[in-house]
This record gives structure tokens, sequence and C-alpha cells, in this order.
């Protein structure tokens, strides 16, 4: 038995604070919740599977799990990838560009600064996960093998 989808999910609720999400989780349950961030999971795997040392295949449907049981960095990466495209969406909403207020002074930034703080957050976050992706693969590689200059995947 493998991983199950619910703890990636898990790990990505506890970095982001979407009251929409935990409002969803409330109301419906774990498994609406769980389907409802499939998609930002494909897309998390999808980033991951080239370095990944695990095998990132799952069933969906009634059982939603990985084919092989997951290790404790490989799930926190893919959390941090979901987070990244759950950050892309929140961006591309036109609907959340509205205005926030400043508690200690009531001035209301423009919806322009605000995306624009938005787009620089998520820019800074994704070159952090393009990080934590090379890191993760050089920690993978032989050494050896390249030192002796045999590479794989060569001629």
């Amino acid at each position: 038995m493998g991983t199950s989808i619910v703890e990636v999910t898990d790990l990505f609720m506890t970095l982001q604070q979407d009251y929409k999400l935990v409002n969803l989780y409330m109301t419906s349950g774990s498994q609406v919740l769980t389907d409802y961030l499939e998609a930002w999971l494909l897309f998390s795997i999808q980033e991951f599977t080239p370095v990944c040392n695990q095998s990132l295949i799952y069933t969906s449907g009634s059982v939603q799990e990985f084919t092989e049981t997951l290790n404790q960095e490989n799930k926190m990466i893919l959390s941090q990838i979901m987070i990244k495209y759950w950050m892309k969406k929140n961006i591309q909403d036109l609907l959340k560009m509205d205005n926030s207020l400043q508690d200690h002074d009531f001035k209301s930034f423009s919806q322009a600064q605000n995306l624009k703080a938005k787009q620089d957050f998520y820019n800074s976050y994704k070159e952090e996960v393009s990080q934590i992706l090379n890191e993760y693969a050089y920690r993978g590689n032989t050494w050896s093998e390249w030192f002796t200059q045999i590479f794989s995947g060569g001629i």
C-alpha cells in the first residue's frame, strides 16, 4: 500500500492560509478537498518526476494513493510545488485583485500594487522551488561517475 494523496494535501494545507480551502474542507470534507487539489498535485508531479528518486504514479478514484510509499522529503517537495501552482492561480484570478486596507492608517493599496506584490512574491517562491529541485537532483547524482566522465544517458 502506497502513500495516500491526503498526506501530501495535508502538508499543502499547512503551508498556506486560504480560508476558501479551509471552508471547502469544513463544509464538504476531506474527499472533496482532495479532489479539488488534485489538479495542483498533477502539475507538481509533472514538475517533480524528472528528478524524483521514487515513482510518482498514483491511482485516482475511490482510493487515491501513490503506488509507492513516498519518503517525507518527497511528500514535502510535492506540497511545496503545489503551493507554487496555488499561488499562480491566485495571481491569475482577476476577481482576487481586491484592495486591502492597512490597519495602521486605513490606506488602501491600488489593484496594480496588489498584483505587483503578488507577482513578486510568486517569482521569489518559484525560484525557491527551483532551487529545492536543483539541490535534490544534485544529491541524487553519482559524482564518481562524473569524475571519470561516465555520464548517464550519454552516447
